[in-house]
């Protein structure tokens, strides 16, 4: 089938890879979002996405929205059979959804309905589910309803965090996008429609989401800071200014903290929740690098009776 594929982000890559590997597919063309201001510079950079395609040699569009006339207007010269979709950042109108004679297919990293959203694999991490997937469907103007081609599973780890958990997702999804475009073209792959029941949001997480409550349960906090690493990242405050929380684990050994205090060891540092205390692996301090959490409290010369959360 002749492709245009529709990307962004880094975890889109191994997908284009997939197809420009398969053998089976043309992918005639790349749609991205427009390239953004990053580094210090704030100097315009292209998505990963387009810069593998420059690589490879395949037209990259960038419409400002894809209801642009000129973006439609090439698409539709185009003429493309299918067009794979992961992680795009776009709304897609239904003049664009008609385009294409298969439609727009998209990889989804949750097992629909479960988490349909921006963030589903932050979610999943955040609500303690022990098994995620990823899925391909048929867009539809819905949010992530459209019928289902196929799923692949992925057991959660009990370290993961969304960036460890997201990688191998788009590994095993890219795989799956693949064979879903090679069952469409051949005719061997129907998309069965959603159940009604076991649907849940995954809204994005923003960084007012990401700060951590002393009160909760170890386990929550554990799986924010897992889920919210490494973007948006995890959060409290420590004498009035922010403390990014890298990488905790919990101590059920440990009850004698109340929420928030804060107990440095020589080795260790332990904060107190709502249940069991939780052990500050890595942090990372306001305008400093990402350390051990038993370096930072040696600097910082915690005295008794210090919290966090302040």
């Amino acid at each position: 089938m002749k492709l245009v594929f529709a990307g962004t982000p880094e975890v889109a890559v191994p997908a284009l890879d997939a197809l420009l590997a398969s053998g089976r597919h043309e992918v005639a063309a790349v749609v991205t979002r427009p390239d953004a201001p990053a580094g210090r510079g704030r100097r315009l950079v292209a998505s990963p996405v387009a810069e593998r395609a420059e690589e490879a040699g395949i037209e990259v569009l960038k419409p400002a929205k894809p209801r642009d006339p000129e973006f439609l207007a090439r698409l539709t010269e185009i003429a493309p059979d299918c067009c794979p979709v992961v992680a795009y950042g776009a709304l897609l109108p239904r003049v664009a959804l008609d385009i294409p004679a298969h439609g727009w297919v998209n990889l989804h990293f949750s097992l629909l309905p479960a988490w349909r959203g921006a963030a589903p694999v932050q979610h999943a991490l955040m609500a303690g589910d022990e098994i995620t997937g990823a899925s391909t469907f048929l867009i539809e103007e819905g949010l992530d309803s459209g019928p289902v081609y196929g799923t692949v599973t992925e057991e959660i780890r009990p370290t993961d965090t969304s960036g460890d958990l997201l990688t191998r997702l788009a590994f095993a999804g890219a795989g799956l996008l693949a064979a879903t475009m090679d069952g469409i073209e051949d005719g061997t792959l129907k998309a069965v429609p959603q159940p009604g029941e076991g649907i849940t949001l995954a809204p994005k997480i923003n960084v007012e989401d990401a700060e951590v409550d002393w009160a909760a349960p170890a386990l929550r906090v554990d799986r924010v800071v897992r889920g919210c690493t490494p973007a948006p990242g995890a959060w409290t405050t420590f004498r009035g200014e922010r403390l990014k929380l890298i990488q905790t684990a919990p101590v059920p050994d440990r009850t004698d903290l109340a929420p928030g205090h804060l107990a440095a060891g020589k080795n260790s540092v332990h904060v107190g929740t709502g249940s069991y205390a939780v052990e500050l692996l890595w942090v990372q301090a306001q305008g400093k690098k990402p350390m051990r959490a038993a370096d930072w409290a040696r600097g910082a010369r915690i005295g008794a009776g210090e919290t966090l959360g302040d």
